[in-house]
């Protein structure tokens, strides 16, 4: 009797980003040209293992592009939505734009640790220091608000 070895692969298959979708990801490093990100969702799905996505400075708004500085749209930590604009292969990674005013940050932490509240589409402000930091703050319509 001879033991029995098997494989067995996991039923669901992992999404892929898509041009077009809707992704929602964490800023890591940013530079004066632009934003690295890992893409953490596609849509409402989280994804098991996360893609690297960039985000490059004309890609960040739809107008005044020349004038975008990403140090004044996302910080490292920041949590952004943002749109598949291009596929990445092996070696290059998602291209991602901010360029809708639906799309930008979402979520942002102050230095002091606490989340940062938005008071217009270029600004966000800590509520307990009321420092104020600027951002590509995104206009996030109803249905992808969760608590």
């Amino acid at each position: 009797q001879l033991p029995i070895v098997s494989v067995v692969r996991d039923a669901e298959s992992q999404l892929l980003p898509d041009v077009g979708a809707v992704v929602t990801c964490k800023v890591c490093s940013i530079n004066s040209r632009f934003a690295k990100v890992h893409i953490l969702y596609v849509g409402s799905t989280p994804l098991k293992s996360t893609f690297r996505g960039t985000i490059r400075r004309e890609d960040i708004r739809a107008t005044e592009k020349d004038k975008v500085e990403v140090y004044k749209s996302f910080r490292p930590g920041d949590i952004v939505l943002a749109k598949v604009i291009s596929l990445g292969d092996a070696q290059s990674n998602y291209l991602l734009s901010t360029a809708e005013n639906e799309l930008g940050v979402v979520v942002a932490r102050s230095e002091a640790g606490v989340q940062m509240v938005p008071i217009s589409w270029c600004e966000m402000q800590c509520p307990r220091t009321h420092t104020k930091d600027f951002r590509k703050v995104a206009r996030v319509q109803p249905q992808f608000l969760q608590t």
